[in-house]
């Protein structure tokens, strides 16, 4: 192979990607709309991301959800990693038919030219998410591995954030969710990943075309969209440090996530790219380590050096997860990935990446007006 189309190869994890397969020797194409959300009103011009591969790449501006971008795309390449989605977890629960439209729609057309026109494609990449899990793996002292529903408004009202056994209702113990826990998204986002993950596995499978899904953490780290206030929380939360305002603290701060660094994302989907033992495969990509909201808050206005107060307010979102981190022992034993960025120096190298950039103006309040209005913020 030696021609790959990526699709929101001008995004965060696409555009690093583009650039270390060129370094590879790999042609690269790329398929996006450079979304204002995240590159900003004028992102010809002004997206630090589109720059970075703009006479690097085969540019083509269009959408996953035009059949005529698809085939122009699609021609002459021999892989396809399709990255190209809507992002936002609380922003699923209201622009549902968007989400749905791009997400599963825009996957939906790749596969259907696939299956009716002739091309070269060998393989297919498809990014899912760590929010397919929904709560993930849970350890109960009565029930053993449990997997927790969605928790209920009327306990966090409360402020009762934690995960409850389904079958006795008791508080349960986080564990490392594997790739073979149960699949229950609590938000549309999710409900999208998983559709996007099974369509591309099972179609991919019929036409004898490879295909690999990566069921990302959160991913971070220079470049990240400081744009976007619907998903990203260390960008959200720079955003909001550089323009002198304060840090609200969701629930009661001890929610956790698995912050994976950008480098060790690109390494792991090359890893799937190159390596026919990850063929027909799913795999997590994260670090195995579960950090707390609080820690990113406190270690991002150290790491500025600013006096940001931050409040934990006992607010929360509906769909909202409490904790994940990823089970990674099959991507480590079966491809041989192993991350190589712990948080201390991935927020090191992200925070001097952001105190050189020219700091856009802070969207967060009004991301979370639009929730409140929808009833999702609480």
């Amino acid at each position: 192979m030696k021609n790959i189309l990526i699709t929101g190869g001008a995004g965060f994890i696409g555009s690093n990607i583009a650039l270390r397969l060129i370094d590879k020797g790999f042609g690269i194409t790329v398929l996006d709309n450079l979304s204002p959300q995240i590159h900003g009103d004028h992102p010809e011009t002004t997206s630090p991301l589109f720059k970075s591969i703009f006479d690097k790449v085969k540019f083509i501006k269009g959408s996953v959800t035009s059949k005529e971008d698809w085939i122009n795309a699609l021609e002459n390449q021999d892989a396809v990693i399709h990255l190209a989605a809507e992002t936002g977890t609380g922003q699923s629960m209201y622009e549902i038919q968007k989400y749905i439209d791009v997400n599963i729609g825009g996957t939906a057309l790749m596969l259907d030219i696939l299956a009716n026109n002739s091309h070269l494609i060998k393989k297919v990449i498809i990014a899912s998410s760590r929010a397919i899990y929904g709560e993930g793996k849970y350890h109960c002292i009565e029930h053993g591995v449990v997997y927790p529903f969605e928790r209920q408004n009327s306990d966090m009202k409360n402020g009762d954030f934690a995960c409850k056994c389904p079958i006795c209702q008791k508080n349960v113990n986080l564990l490392a969710t594997s790739e073979d826990s149960k699949i229950h998204p609590t938000s549309v986002y999710g409900i999208t990943k998983q559709n996007q993950e099974q369509l591309v596995l099972t179609v991919c499978k019929s036409l004898s075309i490879a295909a690999v899904a990566y069921r990302y953490q959160n991913v971070y780290g220079p470049g990240q969209s400081l744009s976007n206030p619907y998903t990203g929380i260390l960008s959200i939360f720079s955003t909001r440090i550089k323009n002198g305002n304060d840090i609200n603290i969701f629930e009661d701060g001890k929610e956790t996530r698995d912050f994976v660094f950008i480098d060790d994302v690109v390494e792991a989907t090359i890893l799937g790219l190159e390596n026919d033992q990850a063929n027909g495969n799913v795999y997590n990509v994260g670090t195995g380590i579960a950090t707390d909201v609080m820690t990113v808050a406190t270690t991002l206005s150290k790491s500025y050096t600013k006096q940001t107060p931050i409040h934990i307010s006992g607010n929360y979102r509906l769909g909202d997860i409490r904790h994940n981190f990823a089970d990674i022992s099959k991507i480590k034993s079966d491809l041989g990935f192993e991350p190589k960025w712990n948080f201390e120096r991935g927020i090191q190298a992200f925070t001097k990446w952001v105190d050189e950039q020219d700091i856009p103006e802070d969207k967060y309040e009004s991301s979370i007006e639009e929730m409140k209005t929808k009833g999702l913020y609480k």
